[in-house]
């Protein structure tokens, strides 16, 4: 059961990431619609996620914070201020968790406008949709441990959870947030090398993806290192190590690894 704090959780500005995570608390079977209100930007959005899902939905941002004991806040970084910087929104999240997953913009700054709110700083990423997300957490000041605990199970019914400090956000925002999409480009372009050596998009598609899927489980359910899980499939003259030979010759590893770190100065820019 969720802690007696969460009785109720508004998810303002219910867009693709908010839909996934009120998907799952409710697919979970934890979490009663009639305790959940999620404010929108149009009244036909309300509409349908209404019927969707039978939650209340609202226009107003404040009324929804009002209302619910923890506040999730899914808008994008330059929205943020307009909507959490107000004397209506500060009176309306006094004494509550407001939980961000605004790229870019820092615990102080949130605790900043809301100084008598519980502030997180959370980082989902898009398979959330799919319950196979991650999202990281960094608590404000003051956030105690039964705080973790209610912040996590907002996210748990859709993935896995960890908990950081808020100086490593930016890093996580370009390896977890924007990573499914580096991740794509690796798996389209596998599956594009099956099609060159005739096998039908759909069968390449299909066999690339579990493969992703397969090699990520094996190091999460394993706790291998992925080093050691790759020799095991590279035998000697092989044609394992003759394709990690070509991916070494194309510096495969430091393009990946570069990527992430441009997208991390990107990310510091966004609040």
């Amino acid at each position: 059961m969720y802690h007696p704090r969460m009785q109720s959780l508004a998810i303002l500005g219910c867009g693709t990431m908010g839909e996934a995570i009120l998907s799952g608390l409710l697919g979970s079977g934890e979490f009663d619609a009639t305790r959940v209100v999620a404010s929108v930007r149009r009244a036909e959005v309300g509409t349908k996620i209404a019927s969707k899902y039978g939650i209340q939905t609202t226009q107003d941002n404040v009324d929804a914070a009002a209302g619910a004991d923890v506040v999730l806040a899914a808008f994008k970084p330059q929205t943020l201020a307009k909507i959490l910087d107000d004397d209506a929104m500060r009176e309306a999240l006094k004494g509550k968790m407001l939980i961000s997953i605004a790229a870019g913009v820092r615990l102080d700054t949130l605790a900043k406008w809301l100084p008598e709110s519980i502030v997180v700083r959370a980082m989902p990423n898009t398979p959330c949709l799919v319950r196979c997300g991650m999202t990281a957490l960094a608590l404000g000041p003051g956030a105690s441990e039964v705080d973790a605990e209610v912040a996590q199970r907002v996210f748990l019914p859709v993935g896995r959870v960890v908990q950081v400090e808020d100086k490593h956000m930016d890093a996580i925002t370009s390896l977890n947030g924007s990573g499914p999409a580096f991740a794509y480009v690796m798996l389209e372009a596998m599956a594009d090398g099956g099609v060159m050596m005739g096998l039908p998009r759909d069968v390449a598609l299909e066999i690339a993806a579990k493969v992703f899927e397969g090699a990520a489980a094996m190091v999460l359910e394993t706790g291998a290192h992925p080093a050691a899980l790759k020799d095991q499939v590279t035998t000697p003259a092989g044609c394992t190590i003759a394709g990690l030979l070509m991916m070494e010759d194309g510096r495969i590893r430091s393009v990946l690894a570069r990527t992430i770190q441009e997208a991390t100065k990107v990310a510091g820019t966004l609040g």
